[in-house]
């Protein structure tokens, strides 16, 4: 009994418990969100992936309190956020600060006043709220942009001051809406990169959603797929790409994983080696870091030619994907095959010898 006492407890900072959100439609009821259940653990960074109308953006609104579940419970960082309202739910706002695709900035303000305008809402005081506003200002890169007017920025610097004044009262979760959608992939990355940056540095619970995968491999730890209102998936970023169960996912980890043109390379290939075997190799975690390719060519009787691959890295580990040609007589080529698979490379043959 006393074990059970002394053994500490894990409560995660948000709890999602079969929540339900229904809005009346023209053609009868409409389940944005449908008996969705989720547990963010402190420090995480947590992704929700979906198409449009999956019931992505409506789930993170009721995370403070924008939307109203119809049914369930939504609790963060200890108060029940469906339940309060008022000055009660003006205060658990200060601890649940958000991020916008379009960078809601007020354009009459200048960067520094952008940042402090929630520290005003506070009552901070002045010397006080120059302190925090210069500390954020440091924090995301902005030096020397203090008097700039948002239409004098670019949009990863918008994004930028968005993420400082979400920052201005100390949060507990920082909720991110498409929070990349506007941007370049060159921005995008830096201003994932900053997150992260946030992330290690002050602790903070990150909940994003979005539609892209690339942003889902590059920052979250664990990742939610959700359609037609459903989490149709849950699981650690990495374990999601290295066995994805759902068509849905399946879809998005393609999109991080094989280009578009890797149909047409594997149709050209096909028609360019008429001997041997055309393989698809996925490596996962240590299995990415391994010389599986040397080891196949020096303890096979075949010839292996790389002919395209990719590897990127999650929070978790590496995955990456490998095509190769391997020639040889039939007996060494399936040798080596069966080399690889022991190796917990996944092996896909896209081609046999004819």
């Amino acid at each position: 009994m006393l074990g059970k006492l002394n053994k500490k407890q894990v409560i995660p900072v948000i709890s999602i418990k079969n929540v339900q959100k229904i809005f009346p439609s023209k053609q009868g009821q409409l389940r944005a969100v449908d008996d969705v259940n989720l547990e963010i653990q402190e420090g995480e960074i947590f992704g929700v992936i979906g198409y449009s109308g999956a019931g992505k953006s409506t789930l993170i609104r009721m995370l403070n309190g924008l939307e109203l579940p119809t049914n369930g419970t939504v609790t963060v960082a200890g108060r029940v956020i469906s339940k309060i309202k008022g000055a009660e739910l003006r205060k658990a706002r200060q601890e649940i600060s958000m991020i916008f695709q379009h960078f809601n900035l007020l354009w009459s303000r200048t960067v520094s006043e952008n940042i402090a305008f929630p520290l005003e809402i506070a009552g901070i005081k002045d010397p006080e709220r120059q302190k925090r506003v210069s500390e954020l200002i440091k924090l995301v890169g902005l030096e020397g942009r203090e008097n700039a007017y948002p239409s004098q920025l670019s949009g990863g610097q918008k994004q930028r001051v968005g993420i400082a004044r979400a920052l201005a009262n100390n949060p507990k979760v920082l909720l991110c809406d498409e929070a990349t959608s506007a941007l370049d992939p060159q921005t995008t990355d830096s201003i994932l990169e900053l997150l992260v940056d946030i992330n290690k540095r002050l602790g903070l619970t990150i909940v994003l959603i979005t539609h892209e995968m690339h942003v889902i491999r590059k920052i979250c730890h664990q990742v939610a797929v959700m359609e037609g209102g459903k989490v149709v998936e849950l699981g650690q970023v990495l374990d999601v790409f290295k066995n994805p169960q759902q068509a849905i996912t399946k879809r998005f980890v393609q999109q991080v994983t094989e280009p578009e043109e890797t149909k047409e390379t594997a149709e050209h290939l096909i028609e360019r080696y008429r001997s041997g075997q055309i393989v698809q190799l996925t490596f996962v975690g240590g299995s990415a870091e391994q010389p599986v390719i040397t080891n196949v060519i020096r303890n096979n009787n075949v010839t292996v030619n790389i002919l395209q691959g990719k590897i990127s890295q999650t929070q978790s580990g590496s995955y990456g994907t490998l095509f190769i040609h391997i020639d040889g007589n039939e007996a060494d080529v399936n040798k080596a095959v069966d080399y690889i698979r022991s190796q917990q490379v996944g092996v896909e043959v896209v081609t046999n010898e004819q």
